[in-house]
Order: C-alpha cells, then structure tokens, then sequence
C-alpha cells in the first residue's frame, strides 16, 4: 500500500521581545516569501497573517520534513530576508514557537480565524491568544519562561 498524509500544523512565533516591527505595508511580501520557502520544502502555505507583533502560518507538510526543520528555516531565512531585502538589520524572531496540529474539520474555522488576526487583537493580546492556545490544547508551561 501508498503512503497517503494529510499533516497540517498551525505555527505561531512573535518577534523578539515582542517588539512591534512587523510593517502591514511589506506583510504580504513576508507571508509570500514565507509560502516560497515552504514551498521549496514540499509543503503548502494555506493562511497567513497576523499584527506588528506575532504572525500565525497554517501549513500543510510533507511527512518528510522534521517539523522543527521546516520551522528553523522559515525564521532563519524569513529573518535573513527582512535584513536583506527591508534593511531591518535590528529585526529578530522569538527563540521559540508555537506548532499545533489541525485536522480537517477545523480547516475553514482555523483559515477564518488566522485572516482576523487583526481585528481579533483589538480585543485581545498575543500573550493572551497564545495562552490560550496551550491550554487548549493541554501543553503544559512554566509560566516563568513561555515568553522569553
């Protein structure tokens, strides 16, 4: 028999310290080279978006590619090409991210809910989004070092 696979992940990261660097005039630019890099590894970008402060991208991968691989090289080289190309050379993504699994059934309500980012942080901030997040999906964290 095939191999047949149907892995989608949510990733979340901010930058570092939070900083609100993240320009909406250049944020398409960001989420397609984002998809570009992704793309060179096999997998789709299905959604993108997010504030000055943090980004969420929904993925579909390749069962060949190490989760935290494909995450290392979209920061690695999504941050080389803010350097290069915006000439931010202060620019930098937090250490650590966030990955959650997707199944199908919440495809449309994830794609929803990654395009009202902006909107939806009116209301509500990323510490608390991401918070949120781990709870859900019962990721347990200190406290002390979930936002270093």
């Amino acid at each position: 028999m095939s191999s047949h696979i149907c892995l989608r992940l949510h990733f979340i990261w901010s930058t570092a310290h939070r900083a609100p660097l993240i320009d909406p005039a250049w944020e398409p630019r960001l989420f397609g080279y984002i998809g570009a890099l992704l793309a060179d590894r096999k997998g789709v970008l299905l959604a993108a978006n997010g504030t000055t402060d943090h980004i969420h991208i929904y993925t579909s991968l390749p069962a060949t590619r190490a989760l935290s691989e494909v995450v290392n090289a979209l920061k690695a080289n999504s941050s080389r090409w803010i350097h290069e190309t915006l000439g931010m050379t202060a620019f930098g993504w937090q250490n650590g991210y966030g990955a959650f699994s997707v199944s199908m059934s919440s495809d449309k309500q994830l794609r929803t809910y990654i395009q009202n980012q902006k909107t939806r942080h009116l209301r509500r901030t990323f510490k608390a989004e991401y918070l949120a997040f781990l709870k859900r999906h019962e990721i347990a964290y200190d406290p002390r070092y979930v936002f270093e």
